[in-house]
C-alpha cells in the first residue's frame, strides 16, 4: 500500500489530506487498484476502483428473490450506472460518481439515504408520500417479499455482480 499524508485538500485547502493507493485481488474479478482521498479536517472522502486489466463493456442483471440475495457482492466502478428498473431508480455515472465494493443491501441503503434526505427536504406532500412508498418497497425487497432486478451497466467492464445467477451481456 502506498500512502501520502499531509497533502493539500482540494476543498478546505489544509494540508490534512491522505492519499492512498492499494492493490487487492478480488475473487471472480481479479487484480484491482483502490485509490482513496480522505481529509481529517473537513471529512472529504473519495474512493475509486480500477481493474488492472481492460475488459469488454458489460450489462449485468441479477434477480433479487430473497433476503439471502442481500449478501451478493457488488463491485461498482466510477464509470458504472446502477439501476433498479422496477423502482424506476438509477445512479448514473458522472464526475461525482465513485467506485466501491459492497453488497446488494449496501447498494439499497445508499438509495435509501438519498430518498430519506429528499423526503426530509420536501415541502410537497406528494413528494413525501412517493418517498415513503419507495422506502417501504425497498424494505420489502430486503425482506425478500418483492422480487426485483438490479442492473449494472459499465462501459469500462470493471463492475461485477458476483453470483452464478448473474446474467452478463455485452453492453451495446
Amino acid at each position: 500500500m502506498n500512502k501520502l499524508t499531509k497533502q493539500p485538500c482540494p476543498f478546505c485547502l489544509k494540508s490534512t489530506l491522505t492519499l492512498t493507493e492499494d492493490e487487492k485481488d478480488i475473487p471472480h474479478f481479479g487484480k484491482t487498484y483502490i485509490y482513496s482521498m480522505t481529509c481529517s479536517s473537513c471529512k472529504y472522502e473519495k474512493v475509486d476502483l480500477e481493474a488492472a486489466e481492460t475488459k469488454e463493456p458489460t450489462r449485468q442483471t441479477f434477480e433479487i428473490n430473497s433476503a439471502k440475495d442481500m449478501n451478493v457482492h457488488i463491485v461498482k466502478s466510477a464509470e458504472a450506472t446502477i439501476k433498479f428498473p422496477q423502482l424506476k431508480m438509477a445512479v448514473e455515472s458522472g464526475p461525482n460518481s465513485e467506485g466501491y465494493v459492497s453488497n446488494i443491501e449496501g447498494v439499497l441503503e445508499r438509495f435509501e439515504k438519498v430518498i430519506k434526505q429528499e423526503k426530509e427536504n420536501a415541502d410537497d406532500e406528494g413528494i413525501k408520500k412517493n418517498c415513503k412508498n419507495l422506502l417501504k418497497k425497498i424494505w420489502k425487497i430486503k425482506l425478500g417479499d418483492i422480487p426485483t432486478k438490479i442492473v449494472i451497466e459499465d462501459p469500462s467492464g470493471n463492475s461485477a455482480i458476483i453470483s452464478p445467477k448473474t446474467k452478463v451481456e455485452k453492453l451495446k
